[in-house]
């Protein structure tokens, strides 16, 4: 995804909503430039995969090791965020928030006990092929400008190319999928099969409609068309990779330090936990008790430079279009706190390390299923 945050100032329409540092409403725009075409979701898990050599001769030991629980950790609901097959943040996050709902020794590590309660999904491999379904040869994907008189000009915000688009639909980066396929990497240059946390890969796959690919073996992805009302917003979570099938969110809880946000059923179980980026110095996140005001799916985006520290206010006020490379992502959960809320990103691989101003940012993604998880009735609560 684009790494140009634009601050969230925002929009809303049909549902009473803010955002971060604005409150004009805006007519929503089409968005049928993130939609995919096919009415069923070809590339959908199935879970009959094994490791096969390939696997192995792409990923080292390690980083296969890695990227097999990040898999089973996000279908389980505990997010690690982009799935790369390294030891970050958002993986630890996600380990103690597993450990947590098993009522493990919180250690933030794959332990014995922790392994011995992931075992019984050893089967599922770190990664699976896939075909890209034909349709998508018919997408039209543009390059995104960075002025945000520009981007107001476009009818959406949408993917760039091919590989930005299968990144999102599998969880994780282009350079990911670089590693994953050198085959189809530019110029006959091979990436490493085994990157150093540091190393740096700059590599835009050349894939096609119609391509084998390999790619991480994201799970919980299956649409009970029934239950989505709204065709653009089943299509925009198909495109992502996120299934209909969600636990009910009684109450969420944001850490600032720690950088999570964890949901809670009426029980008072944790059924899901996603690393998030909140606030800054600037604009620090609002640490108290709130509540929901509305969801809104794929948002335009009201850009007010006057209500933001790090813009001109030379700058003029623009109305820009939905879709996922937008400042608010696909999504935005509207919070009682006047001007906040939960939204998605343009760049997943900076969350848990960039600043926010004042909203909860996670990946399109992850914010796509807390969507479906929450409710006018669900608590939330903003702690240090």
């Amino acid at each position: 995804m684009r790494s140009n945050l634009i601050p969230a100032a925002i929009i809303l329409p049909l549902l009473l909503v803010t955002a971060c540092r604005d409150n004009d409403p805006a007519e929503q725009a089409p968005v049928a430039a993130t939609a995919d075409s096919e009415g069923a979701d070809s590339m959908a898990s199935t879970d009959n995969a094994t490791t096969d050599a390939g696997e192995r001769a792409v990923l080292s030991d390690a980083a296969r090791s890695i990227m097999q629980a990040q898999v089973v950790l996000e279908r389980l609901g505990f997010s690690t965020g982009v799935i790369d097959g390294k030891q970050s943040q958002s993986f630890t996050n996600a380990l103690k928030g597993l450990q947590e709902s098993l009522d493990l020794e919180v250690s933030g590590e794959l332990d014995e006990a922790t392994q011995q309660a992931l075992a019984r999904w050893n089967r599922i491999p770190a990664t699976r092929l896939v075909t890209i379904p034909e349709s998508w040869g018919e997408l039209r994907f543009l390059p995104v400008p960075e002025g945000a008189a520009e981007q107001a000009e476009m009818a959406v915000l949408g993917y760039e190319d091919m590989a930005e688009k299968l990144a999102e639909r599998f969880h994780t980066t282009p350079e990911v999928l670089a590693r994953l396929n050198p085959a189809e990497s530019p110029a006959g240059v091979t990436p490493s099969p085994s990157p150093t946390p540091s190393e740096s890969v700059s590599l835009a796959p050349a894939f096609a409609a119609g391509q084998q690919i390999r790619v991480p073996n994201v799970g919980a992805d299956q649409i009970t068309a029934a239950d989505i009302e709204d065709e653009e917003w089943r299509a925009t979570l198909r495109s992502l990779g996120v299934g209909s099938d969600q636990p009910s969110a009684a109450r969420l809880v944001v850490d600032k330090s720690e950088g999570w946000l964890k949901a809670f059923d009426e029980g008072g179980k944790l059924v899901a936990m996603f690393s998030v980026t909140t606030g800054s110095g600037h604009d620090p996140l609002p640490l108290g008790e709130w509540g929901i005001n509305g969801v809104a799916h794929n948002p335009p985006f009201a850009y007010d430079p006057e209500l933001f520290w790090d813009v001109p206010d030379s700058a003029e006020a623009q109305q820009l279009p939905p879709g996922p490379n937008g400042p608010v992502g696909v999504v935005w959960i509207d919070l009682t706190k006047e001007h906040y809320g939960i939204h998605g990103t343009s760049a997943p691989e900076t969350i848990g390390t960039a600043q926010s101003h004042g909203c909860v940012r996670l990946t399109n993604w992850d914010a796509a299923r807390l969507a479906e998880m929450v409710s006018g009735s669900t608590e939330v609560l903003f702690q240090e």
